[in-house]
Parts: C-alpha cells; structure tokens; sequence
C-alpha cells in the first residue's frame, strides 16, 4: 500500500510514485493536502508500507506534537526529493518509525531522477545515491571544466531521460544544454564511492568576503537546536563584507528564540563567517507545492 500526497501535476509524483504503484500493482491512497497528523492516521488505517514525500511533509511527521499515538510500524520504506533533506530529519524519522528514508535527485528537466540511493548497494544519510542506469554525471567549476575529486562543482548531465529544451525559449535552452551537458545550477561533491551529496543551489550560494557559505551547511545546524522548527539562509547585501548570512526562524511551539543565542550556537559548529549575523523570526516560511523553501521571497523583505 502507498500513500502519495505529493501534487500529482510533479513529475517526481507522476513519474515515481503512481508510476510505481501502476508498474507493481500496488493499491495507493491519495491524499489531497499534507496534515501530518491526517496521514499518520491513514498510514495506521490502512497498513502504508511505502510513502513518498518532500522534506516539509517528513519535519511534519517528526516534530508535530501528539503523533506518537499512531502506529507506524507498516511502514518499509520511505522516500525523499524535490528538495534537499537535512540530515537531522532523517535521523529522527528512523528514530520514530526504524525506516531510513531513501533519498534521490533530479529535476523537472529529467524526467525526473538523476541520481538515487535505490539503485545503490548501500543507503548513505546525507547523500543522493549514485547516477541512476544510462546517466552520466560531471562536476564542473564556472569554466565548465571538471573540478578536482573532492571538490564543489556545478552538476551537469546527459542521458536518455534529459529534455530537448524550452519552449519557445531558445537562450535559454542553449545556455542550459552548452556542449552538450544539461547545467542544472546545483552544487555537489562527491565521494570516493561515487555517491553524490547536494551542497546547494548555484544562485543560493552566499559570498562572504571572498568565502564561499552554503546556506543548507547552515540550515542543518540552525535545525539541530532544541527551539527551532524550520530553518532557511539566505545572503543580503553587506557595505563591508559583499554579502553577510541571514537566518530566518520558525520557533517551535512556546518557545521564544533570541538571536543572539542562535548565533552563539551556530558558532559552536561553524567557522565564524558562516554564522549568521541577522536573525528573523517567522511564523512560517514561505514554500511551494513541492515544499521548496522560496527563498526569493525571503531575500526582498
């Protein structure tokens, strides 16, 4: 049995999920929108062994309060894309219910998946898994040449499942498939296994004074601290430094976070220039369909 609350117009919900419950078989639940507590309760309902969601859906099912009353225990696998999944989430999700949520990568452009951690050997925490069959997978720097093992380059791709372009949109098609390779705009190293772990997004990434700061590097520790919810880092403008690292918060309930606290903790863990200097507070963080924080909309306020 599969439970599926992911917008069905996504591809990595056509294209995995329902395909995949099509492909076995496999009776599916649907559900229209995410309630952490909703679906607790239909995974108890109904036996749910399978579950594909988005991070935001896997924090609602690890940090609202009460859900401890539903039985999980059906549950074989679970399932995580459209954006990046802090390792903290996952760890407490296998505390909650013993599964180890597989993690995979890709985007609209290709069909969707990219890399999978379902067609490796091993699940790795923290990484995307390896380049799924027929893929190939590079990491360049800004000259589209490949980085040094090790190191952070742009993903780039091609294979069978790469789009043949924009509509009507021919600059942009050929910018995004230069010599061949499909530029994605993410960031990534990847490890002596070939396993490849999402650093960030290109345009995401925050410049202080020469440095680079990943802002999900940040995001990870921001959501290891007992008061805080939801976490996004974003840069703005700074005189002296190009760009200095801002946090924006979602408290946990009846707790009051003071900035200067996050950022002594957040100094505890990182080097001093990835610390944020600002700090917002929010009562929740603006977010598509798929559950991507939109960070364009936390940068202009």
């Amino acid at each position: 049995m599969l439970l599926l609350v992911l917008p069905l117009f996504h591809a990595y919900a056509l294209n995995l999920a329902i395909n995949r419950a099509f492909l076995s078989a496999m009776p599916f639940v649907l559900v229209s929108r995410f309630d952490a507590e909703r679906v607790s309760l239909l995974i108890e309902q109904y036996r749910v062994t399978m579950f594909y969601g988005a991070p935001p859906m896997y924090f609602g099912l690890v940090n609202t309060p009460g859900l401890e009353k539903y039985d999980l225990s059906s549950l074989r696998g679970a399932f995580s894309g459209a954006a990046p999944l802090p390792v903290v989430i996952l760890e407490r999700f296998k505390e909650r219910t013993g599964v180890e949520i597989c993690e995979g990568y890709g985007l609209s452009e290709t069909a969707p998946t990219l890399c999978s951690n379902a067609v490796a050997a091993l699940n790795k925490p923290g990484t995307v898994g390896l380049p799924i069959p027929g893929v190939e997978i590079r990491l360049v720097d800004d000259r589209d040449e490949d980085v040094t093992p090790g190191e952070v380059g742009e993903i780039v791709a091609r294979g069978p499942n790469i789009f043949k372009g924009y509509w009507k949109r021919e600059t942009e098609t050929a910018e995004a498939l230069r010599g061949g390779w499909f530029h994605t705009g993410d960031l990534a190293r990847v490890d002596a296994d070939g396993y490849y772990t999402i650093v960030d997004r290109k345009k995401d990434m925050i410049l202080v004074s020469g440095y680079n700061v990943y802002p999900i590097e940040v995001e990870n520790v921001l959501l290891r601290h007992p008061k805080v919810l939801d976490a996004a880092v974003v840069g703005i403008p700074d005189e002296y430094q190009g760009e200095s690292v801002k946090a924006i918060l979602v408290p946990r309930p009846e707790e009051r976070i003071e900035a200067k606290e996050i950022i002594d903790f957040c100094r505890e863990y990182l080097a001093a220039f990835k610390a944020p200097r600002h700090v917002e507070i929010r009562d929740e963080l603006p977010k598509s369909a798929t559950g991507k924080v939109l960070k364009r909309e936390l940068r202009v306020r």
